[in-house]
Parts: structure tokens; sequence; C-alpha cells
């Protein structure tokens, strides 16, 4: 992992402030705003046959292009984005990245696409066990369809052994809601070699924090409802790919679903952009400070961070993240106490979803669907001021304990 204000290999010295506030942006125009503001339109002038352009909403928005030209500039190998931040127009191919990224209505509709654009009845995909609350409910689609669906835990790149034959394989690193982290330039050198397609939910990671591209997965997807936009105000997701007929394909997928975002959306997310490094820096070095201040209390176990120098994950997780990013998690005794210690929090709100600004937490297994103790904590820590919010959760802590006693 890199220092704060860590500067790409590029060899434009760029750092990632600078480039989070500059990604996407078009040619100044005099008079005109930097960042133009959101495009409403269904439809769009289309005299004669329709030659390339705008045409139709469902299809492109030019409020989409800034902000997936943005997303691939900062997922691309390399993130070399200095050399056309602010300028040029037009699609993101444009921008000099070899990056093509299409955005979805959430996280999920990316997710959707990549599976259902790339997999057949009759093909087999690696899913993670330990992974996102939706997946099981994937996988029973997928099987529906005809697809068979093998699964394994994202640690110890467990992944390997179920790799033979599959089409594609899925990785969640770090997963969510336990943390463990797998291996990505291993697990995707091993799958090419067998002819699998790799894509990696970079969701928790952010593109500051980890690139997929990078490590070689043939997807990057992620919610941006979470630490990309940063604020738990809008719902989006992308996918970002290198290759021209794979994200073709993607786009087919989007074009006939319509699981398109909507403008308003697309701006106020790549208006959230200029200040990803900025609470990525804040959060991820809260997280670290309220994992180390949990680690003296008798009460808390199975606390995972992969920042911490004795987490299970933070030798393959120095090697190719940047950030650890800001969720950690860990357990208390019982449900109830559990539920007492979030009643008694007042800088941290109990909501489900992570990486915004404002702290929370929650007991993830108040859902059902996640393989965790009843007294499991999900924690995403906020921008607040570190002391505050160290205090607040050593509090309520005590407070919850007192109450137990």
């Amino acid at each position: 992992m890199t220092e704060t204000g860590h500067r790409d290999g590029s060899g434009t010295g760029l750092g990632d402030g600078t480039r989070a506030v500059r990604v996407g942006l078009p040619e100044p125009v005099k008079h005109e705003p930097t960042l133009p503001g959101p495009v409403f339109a269904a439809h769009f002038h289309l005299p004669g046959d329709p030659t390339g352009g705008y045409a139709y909403g469902r299809d492109e928005n030019p409020t989409w292009t800034h902000l997936e030209r943005a997303i691939g500039e900062l997922e691309a190998p390399g993130a070399d984005a200095g050399s056309d931040s602010g300028s040029g127009s037009g699609s993101e191919a444009d921008s000099g990245s070899d990056v093509e990224t299409l955005v979805f209505a959430s996280g999920m509709a990316a997710i959707s696409a990549v599976l259902f654009s790339q997999l057949r009845a009759g093909d087999a995909v690696v899913l993670p066990d330990d992974g996102y609350q939706v997946l099981p409910l994937v996988r029973e689609q997928l099987t529906a369809y005809g697809i068979e669906v093998r699964t394994a835990p994202t640690g110890g790149d467990a992944q390997l052994d179920v790799l033979d034959g599959a089409k594609l394989l899925w990785i969640e690193t770090p997963s969510n809601p336990g943390l463990d982290v797998c291996d990505v330039r291993r697990l995707a050198d091993a799958a090419h070699a067998r002819g699998v397609l790799v894509a990696v939910d970079n969701t928790l990671a952010t593109p500051l924090g980890q690139r997929p591209l990078e490590l070689g997965a043939d997807f990057a997807v992620a919610s941006g409802t979470k630490m990309l936009t940063g604020h738990g105000d809008i719902l989006l997701g992308y996918v970002a790919c290198r290759d021209a007929e794979l994200i073709a394909s993607v786009r087919r997928w989007r074009k006939i679903v319509g699981a398109i975002p909507g403008p308003m959306e697309a701006w106020l997310a790549h208006r959230s952009l200029a200040t990803l490094q900025l609470r990525a820096d804040r959060q991820n070095a809260n997280a670290l400070t309220l994992a180390e201040a949990l680690r003296g209390r008798t009460e808390v176990a199975g606390l995972r961070y992969p920042g911490l120098p004795d987490d299970p994950s933070h030798k393959v997780a120095s090697r190719q993240m940047r950030r650890f990013g800001c969720v950690l998690s860990f357990t208390l005794p019982t449900r109830a106490c559990a539920e007492r210690f979030l009643e008694a929090l007042r800088l941290v709100d109990d909501a489900t979803s992570f990486g915004g600004v404002r702290s929370t937490a929650e007991r993830r297994g108040r859902w059902g669907g996640d393989a965790v103790p009843e007294g499991f904590i999900r924690f995403s820590a906020g921008a607040e001021d570190p002391d505050d919010l160290v205090a607040d959760v050593l509090r309520a802590l005590d407070e919850a304990a007192a109450a137990t006693d």
C-alpha cells in the first residue's frame, strides 16, 4: 500500500487527487461550465441516417459519456490520465485510454450485465461463497438458465480448485462482509491459462485502492453507490473493460434490459469523483485507527481489516492494494450485545451499505443471507474526526457491556 497522495507510475507525476478532480472533463469552452450539467433527453435531433453520435436516451447520453470516460481513466492500468485530463470530448475511447466503461442503474445491474451477457446454458461460472448478499439469488437465476454454478471461498485463492472447464471466474476482493482478500493476478493468470474470463467486483477498494484490469482481470465491476460517490444519495454501477468485443456484448445487454442510470445520477456521480481521493484517504485512515482501537477490547472477536499488519489478508492485500478500504468487521458476544452497541452509537448510522462520508454500521445477521455470527458487525468508517469516531464507538461498547452485566 502506498502513502497518501500516491503518484501513478505513468511518468506524468500526477497524484490521485489531481486525477480525481480532472478525469472525464471535456475540452474547455469559453463561458461554458467546467463540468456540463446533466442532459435530460429521451431523444436527440437525428435527420437522415444514424451515423453516430447521440440518437436515443436508452443507448447514449452526453452526461454518461463524461462519467464513463472519467471512470475509465481511473480504472485504466497505469491510470495515465495526465495527458488527457481536461481535454477531448465524445466517447471515453477518445480520452486516450484503451478502457471502455459503461454505467448502469445500480451495482447489481452492472454485475448482472457481465454475468448474463457472457454466460449461456451449459457454461460454468465460479462465484465466491462468501460474497455480496445478493449473489445467492444470482446463483439461483443462473442455475435456472442451465448454467453450472461452482462456489469457493475468497481466502486462500480457493477458486483455483474449481476453474477447470469454467467460462467465467467472478472475484470479490476484499469480500463483503468478511473482508478476505485473494490474489487477483495469480487467479487471473491461472484462469486465462484455462481460457476462463475474469471479472472482479472492485466496489470496496475503488480504483484508487485497486485496479483489477492492471492485475489481469477482463472486467472491473463496481457499485458506484458506495465509496466511489460516497454520499449515500444515488444508486449507480459500472463495468470497465479493455476488450472491445467483450464490452460490446455488455453494451448490447444494457440496451436489451434498459438498466441505465438517470442523467442526474450520472452527473452527481461525476461531481462526487472530485473528492474521491480526499474521502478515501480520510475514511481509510479512520478505519485503520478504529481497528487499532478495537484490538484491545476483550468483547471484540474476529476483528478484520486488511490494513492491520496481523490481519490474515494483509500480506496479499499489501501487494495489490494501494488503499485498504473504509470497512472493518468484528463480532460481539451476542445478538443482544450487538444491538445494544448499535443503539448506543451517536455518530454512526445504523444502516446498510457502506462507503459514505457518514459512518454506518449494522448487524449483518439481520438480513439472513450472510454466513456470519449473530453478533457480527460490519462497520463503514466515515469522514468524521477520528478522535470523535473512536470515542463514540468505545463509549457505545462500554454501554453495551454495562447493560449485559
